[in-house]
């Protein structure tokens, strides 16, 4: 008897329910007339809010070129002293390149004029006058004309190798040392460069009393900027020095081979 009656009551909540159902969409069918009525008048609202922002950012750019125009002289140094460490890195690469192939030129050309001559001083005039390897042929001719009273004969010869070999290790690292130097300290000069970004976001924030990104969009794109600017002069100073340090060390290597067959060969005539 409770089932019937629950069931019935079940019926009853049913159809009242459902036959609600039409009223309630009929008081809400207005509304989306009225939203529909409401949108065209937005979005015209909407369009020319767009277009002021689009116009906002077409006449704030924030660019390096706005950074270099508008950013204050922290700023400026900071960037000026990246573009001299990338300006000197490039220069020093180039130069030490150069000089590299000149001296491996010049390897090649001990091997084909100089062990193949009569005479080592025929060798020796076969040589370049500007050339590394002379150089050291020259000071080892030199001091096989004599020894000193403290020194004997081979000994001498084999410091006064050791000596030009120093000189030319010393010229071929000359400049090599900026380039690391430069790869460890660009990131921490950019780094300060983005330090300085955000301290001028947060004080444009302070003095608008608001955070808008009109505020912060600058100062932040600027101390991006920084970042990545430093990133830009460290990674190739660090690769080329690694790059010319191997390289010098091949050409060591070869001034090296040379002094020693040198040395030999005037300690064994000096007999």
């Amino acid at each position: 008897m409770n089932f019937k009656k629950l069931t019935i009551a079940a019926a009853i909540v049913a159809m009242t329910s459902m036959s609600a159902v039409p009223l309630v969409y009929a008081q809400a069918a207005p509304a989306p007339a009225a939203d529909a009525a409401a949108a065209p008048a937005a979005a015209p609202a909407e369009g020319s809010a767009a277009a002021k922002v689009n116009a906002a950012d077409a006449s704030t750019p924030y660019g390096l070129q706005h950074m270099v125009e508008n950013g204050d002289w922290i700023s400026r140094i900071i960037l000026a002293t990246l573009v001299i460490m990338s300006a000197g890195t490039w220069y020093i690469f180039f130069t030490k390149w150069i000089e590299q192939q000149r001296i491996m030129s010049q390897a090649a050309q001990v091997e084909k004029k100089f062990w193949t001559s009569a005479t080592l001083n025929e060798g020796v005039e076969k040589l370049p006058k500007n050339s590394v390897f002379r150089g050291i042929a020259e000071a080892g001719l030199k001091a096989s004309t004599g020894g000193t009273t403290l020194v004997g004969m081979s000994d001498w010869i084999g410091m006064t190798l050791t000596r030009q070999l120093e000189d030319a290790t010393a010229r071929l690292q000359g400049g090599i040392a900026f380039l690391g130097s430069v790869g460890s300290v660009s990131p921490f000069v950019g780094l300060l460069g983005t330090v300085i970004g955000i301290l001028n976001a947060l004080i444009g924030i302070g003095v608008a009393g608001q955070m808008s990104i009109d505020k912060v969009a600058g100062p932040v794109g600027e101390a991006l900027q920084m970042t990545a600017i430093g990133l830009f002069v460290a990674v190739p100073a660090v690769l080329l020095y690694n790059w010319l340090i191997r390289r010098n060390k091949v050409i060591t290597e070869k001034l090296r081979a040379f002094a020693g067959d040198l040395q030999a060969y005037l300690i064994s005539k000096s007999k």
